[in-house]
């Protein structure tokens, strides 16, 4: 099966210019492709993955990929699928946000060996110096006015209204594609659905400049979730690829808890398991869903392509210690991951607290007369043990790795004491 087959299996191409062209020359030589990523924040999240794991795709398959980040473009903002102008960042912001992704980008790709070897790009190295007058002699005279207003991106703002700084964007990511294809020999560009008019404006733009030119455009699809809320959206905010914003106990946790509607269409798209293993855990879904197989393996695929071994098996260890209410197997750096969104209060680390009164401090319990019910009622937990003892002081003994006691009353509101 060649690669373009491969990506049809899994469902990861949405559109592409001359399939029978592109599918010829993939097979026939190794190609040099590029998507880019505008540095907007100080992380990609897992919306970036499938075009991250597209450009992995190709170059195992021996393709030389060249992941650009928009030094440039991120300084402009693409309008493709904003509803309103985005807010302009500082250059020396983005330039922070630029070496961010890069080391994430670095994460997915071979950079340093191999004759297709990934290559870092900055679209600021050839827009950043370019003048006015050149960029509208040179490049903006290849752009039609009613050309520019035709693409989708332009249309769906024209109400709202758009900038000539964001209407600008099309020409700016055609630029991209144009250096790319003369000084690296790029010829395929891929991205969302959503860059579909920039790549065919790029396309025609190499077509203008170069005789006899030919290159390629190819996008994936959007990722929909079957309940209809957004991919990649927590209660937390989205599902960030670094692991200080998005812990990878909580980026398991996303995963593992896919629906059953979802599941085998995200393990096609993001993870690089065999057919045959994609129709077994299929089968699996079907069959036995109360096993979740699936999701436990899309878990632990991402979790461990994002982040390490390691973090995963801490991911699972926390995992299982919270379904358990083992709560002591844990260590101190796993608490602060478990249970980074639960409330918490503080304690002087040389202070002993009795229980009613930091259930009362801490506003676990509304009252000492409530929280004496809590306690008499075996409705509280210490560190996942039920704790009846309405003359219980906490001692160092309850404290794991010197730093945090876990307070849980009922079934399911828990509270971290941090001792500092």
């Amino acid at each position: 099966m060649n690669l373009i087959e491969d990506l049809q299996y899994r469902g990861l191409i949405n559109q592409m210019t001359d399939e029978e062209g592109l599918t010829k020359l993939l097979a026939e030589e190794s190609v040099t492709l590029y998507c880019g990523f505008d540095p907007t924040a100080d992380s990609l999240h897992i919306g970036h993955l499938l075009p991250i794991l597209m450009l992995k795709r190709f170059q195992e398959a021996g393709h030389r990929p060249l992941p650009l980040v928009g030094g440039a473009t991120g300084l402009i903002g693409d309008p493709s699928g904003k509803k309103a102008e985005r807010t302009l960042n500082e250059k020396e912001v983005v330039d922070l946000w630029v070496e961010r992704i890069k080391e994430q980008l670095s994460r997915f790709l071979e950079f340093k060996e191999g004759d297709n070897a990934a290559k870092m790009t900055n679209n600021y190295d050839w827009v950043g110096n370019m003048d006015v007058v050149s960029f509208l002699r040179d490049i903006g005279k290849n752009f039609g006015l009613n050309y520019m207003l035709a693409k989708d991106t332009v249309q769906s703002r024209i109400e709202t209204g758009i900038s000539f700084t964001e209407f600008t964007y099309m020409i700016l990511q055609s630029l991209d594609f144009l250096r790319l294809y003369q000084n690296e020999g790029c010829r395929l560009q891929i991205g969302g659905s959503d860059q579909w008019g920039n790549i065919t404006s790029g396309l025609e733009l190499i077509r203008k400049s170069e005789e006899n030119a030919k290159a390629y455009g190819l996008t994936v699809p959007l990722v929909t979730k079957s309940d209809g809320t957004k991919f990649g959206k927590t209660e937390g905010g989205a599902v960030w690829l670094d692991s200080e914003k998005t812990s990878p106990y909580e980026f398991y946790q996303f995963w593992i808890n896919t629906d059953d509607r979802d599941v085998i269409k995200y393990i096609k798209y993001f993870t690089f398991l065999s057919h045959e293993e994609i129709e077994e855990l299929d089968r699996k879904t079907k069959e036995e869903p109360e096993q979740r197989a699936a999701q436990k393996a899309l878990a632990e695929e991402m979790t461990k392509l994002v982040h390490n071994e390691k973090a995963l098996e801490q991911a699972i260890r926390i995992s299982q210690a919270l379904f358990k209410g083992d709560i002591k197997a844990l260590t101190g750096a796993e608490i602060k991951q478990g249970f980074k969104d639960v409330p918490t209060f503080e304690v002087k680390k040389d202070e002993e607290i009795g229980l009613i009164d930091l259930l009362v401090s801490a506003k676990i319990s509304p009252s000492k007369r409530q929280a004496r019910e809590d306690i008499g009622n075996g409705a509280v937990y210490i560190n996942g043990e039920r704790e009846q003892d309405l003359q219980k002081t906490l001692s160092a003994e309850d404290r794991i790795d010197g730093e945090f006691t876990v307070i849980r009353r009922g079934k399911k509101k828990y509270f971290v004491i941090e001792y500092k």
